[in-house]
């Protein structure tokens, strides 16, 4: 079948706006499309905070949901821009509450309360995934299986919602849609559980059931079934007031459990329309001054209410998320653009300092917290939140992928891009037993997969699948990307399938009617030639089964492949790209050499009917030298990379 890797379509966001920080994010501009994050708010993560330790009340660094939403966004940050410090960041933090065996202590030494039922220590359960999903190491695994073992047995009120925690019964807060639901999203994709999304949009649409305030169309912060607290309504259980930033983890939570959830879910529908109406509102309340969302959200301008710097991050994130995976309409582009100016100019100074996010609010406890308008704005105020932060950068890495679409975003929207996992096949077994194709995969993020490329794809809108059967014209039908690396061979992989007439006849008549296809050969100890070119051959394009730049040891240096500015009118830029291990190609007919090194054609392009094949002799856009946590010569894959997919991209929406 057609296999969706990741359902996402990006939005239309502005660049940085503050006239105190243009001179600096302009630069950061730059650095993005280099591999490099040096957004000033980034650059002070990294300085201030080593290793996630995180300026907190009473809980420096701790394990929890600050720490974790801080690393939610250096993970997006990282994804965006290939600079592996920002990883390194996330793995240090974790590692220092995960030992080698997967438990989980706080930073005191203390065990994981498990009798606590806290949904706010899940939420950091999303690094460890992440982790394990890159590293594909046994303790982040066993990590993140006890947070989700702990969500089983989460206590719950009469209709099914989730405790907040042990000491709130009957309780569900807006909060903890945020602190569990996505991880729970994500290690059922990642562990291939689909039943369990169920659950996950269980939860959020009894939170809109219950909490939702009908004159505005937001929800209330919290809801007791029980009706005993005080600042429950008698009627409702609702509390009084409607809170930013509680509105704002639900908002977060909404777009990033789509995500993670497949296409044909059965609840997909109605967490897109959930999403559709909850966002419509959200929008209602923007403040049209400014652009940004007060502290208490239906009552701006009232005396003691102020805009609220965490908030306004996450609700631009949410939109622009919405509008990138094709939930909202592109007119929710004015409210991204309104709310990210409005962000860089009242909260964001020179030096990276973030201001305006409220410290805490809760109800009931002790001491006793009302939920009423005076205690939401009464609770203090400050710099440098990791709560804001971690929403900041999420939010910059929205606008950072719009910044790089440009105006193809909107021809792009929606179209297919597809990866083949058919002659290239292979396995791996995942820590919980099941098997999952991996190896220049959209969905696999270890040095093998082709995650940053599918990322590339998606930030013009493209939506990534794979293909794991022979390809025929029915499967073809609608995709604008076939992506083709690496035909497996029986050292790789025992049961190889082979390219063979029929396929080469659906692919070249998809060619032939306008389809763009990117051939990514290998070298022969890893790759297979006599099929494979029964398709390359049909373009003008043979590979040669010969070996180029192979590594001595840990020599690098005869790997690297210059690519001037100017290259064929896909690079703009000059690269070193880093190619180890590579075939050759000959070309004839409409295929026309592009990179030629010693005498040598290593990339290649055939105009073909109305359609187009851009050929490589290495699949060289793939994580390990993508990602930035290796670099072993500064190589610049990933820029490269970038520059090749938007010249792919621009072919694709012209034919």
């Amino acid at each position: 079948m057609r296999m969706v890797a990741k359902r996402s379509v990006l939005a239309g966001v502005l660049l940085l706006t503050s006239a105190a920080c243009t001179q600096a994010q302009t630069k950061a501009s730059a650095a993005h499309a280099a591999g490099e994050a040096t957004n000033p708010v980034v650059e002070r993560v990294l300085r201030e905070w080593p290793e996630g330790r995180i300026t907190t009340v009473g809980h420096p660094g701790a394990w929890g949901y600050e720490q974790g939403v801080l690393l939610d966004g250096m993970i997006a940050e990282w994804r965006v821009t290939g600079d592996g410090r920002l990883f390194d960041y996330v793995k240090a933090a974790v590692d220092r509450s995960v030992d080698k065996d997967g438990v989980i202590r706080f930073d005191n030494g203390a065990p994981y309360p498990v009798d606590a039922h806290s949904m706010d220590d899940i939420e950091m359960g999303r690094s460890a995934i992440v982790l394990y999903r890159v590293l594909q190491q046994p303790k982040y695994y066993l990590a993140a299986k006890f947070l989700h073992d702990q969500m089983q047995q989460q206590p719950k009120n009469a209709s099914g919602g989730y405790w907040h925690k042990q000491i709130y019964p009957d309780q569900m807060w807006l909060d903890g849609a945020y602190m569990a639901e996505p991880f729970l999203a994500n290690y059922a994709r990642t562990f291939d559980r689909p039943h369990e999304m169920d659950g996950v949009a269980e939860q959020l649409l009894l939170m809109d059931e219950h909490m939702r305030d009908r004159q505005t169309g937001l929800l209330r912060h919290g809801w007791d079934e029980s009706k005993k607290m005080d600042w429950a309504d008698k009627r409702t259980g609702m509390s009084p007031e409607i809170w930013a930033r509680a509105m704002g983890w639900y908002a977060m939570a909404l777009v990033d459990v789509l995500e993670q959830m497949p296409a044909d879910d059965p609840q997909r529908a109605a967490i897109e329309d959930l999403t559709r109406h909850m966002l419509t509102s959200i929008a209602r309340y923007q403040d049209p001054a400014t652009g940004l969302w007060w502290q208490v959200m239906d009552k701006g301008g009232t005396k003691g209410n102020y805009l609220e710097a965490s908030a306004s991050c996450m609700f631009v994130y949410a939109f622009a998320k919405g509008v990138r995976m094709d939930v909202l309409p592109l007119n929710y582009e004015t409210n991204v653009k309104r709310g990210w100016a409005g962000i860089q100019s009242h909260f964001v100074k020179p030096d990276g300092t973030l201001s305006g996010t409220v410290k805490v609010a809760g109800l009931g406890g002790k001491p006793y917290r009302s939920g009423t308008y005076d205690y939401y704005i009464g609770e203090p105020v400050g710099d440098n939140d990791a709560k804001g932060v971690g929403a900041y950068l999420l939010a910059l890495s929205e606008v950072t992928q719009h910044e790089r679409a440009g105006d193809l975003l909107g021809k792009a929207r929606g179209k297919t891009v597809l990866v083949d996992a058919w002659f290239n096949s292979q396995q791996r077994k995942v820590a919980d037993g099941h098997m999952e194709l991996f190896h220049y995969k959209f969905s696999d993020d270890a040095n093998s997969g082709y995650s940053f490329l599918g990322r590339m794809f998606a930030q013009y809108g493209m939506r990534t699948e794979s293909l794991d059967h022979a390809p025929r014209a029915a499967d073809l039908k609608g995709v604008a990307v076939y992506v083709m690396p690496s035909p497996d061979i029986t050292l790789w992989n025992p049961n190889p399938n082979y390219m063979e007439k029929e396929s080469a006849d659906a692919i070249e008549a998809w060619v032939k009617a306008g389809g763009v296809l990117m051939l990514m050969e290998n070298d022969g100890d890893h790759s297979e030639f006599t099929h494979f070119n029964i398709l390359s051959d049909r373009f003008g394009i043979h590979y040669n089964q010969v070996d180029r730049n192979k590594e001595v040891g840990a020599d690098y240096s005869t790997t690297l492949v210059q690519i001037p500015a100017g290259t064929g009118g896909i690079f703009h830029e000059g690269y070193k790209a880093l190619e180890k291990e590579i075939c050759t190609i000959t070309v004839s007919g409409p295929a026309k050499p592009v990179l030629v090194d010693s005498g040598d054609v290593l990339m290649a392009v055939s105009h073909f009917g109305k359609g187009l094949v851009y050929a490589n002799t290495d699949p060289w856009i793939y994580n390990e030298y993508t990602d930035g946590r290796k670099n072993p010569l500064g190589e610049q894959n990933f820029a490269a990379g970038q520059e090749l997919v938007h010249w792919i991209v621009g072919q694709a929406v012209i034919r």
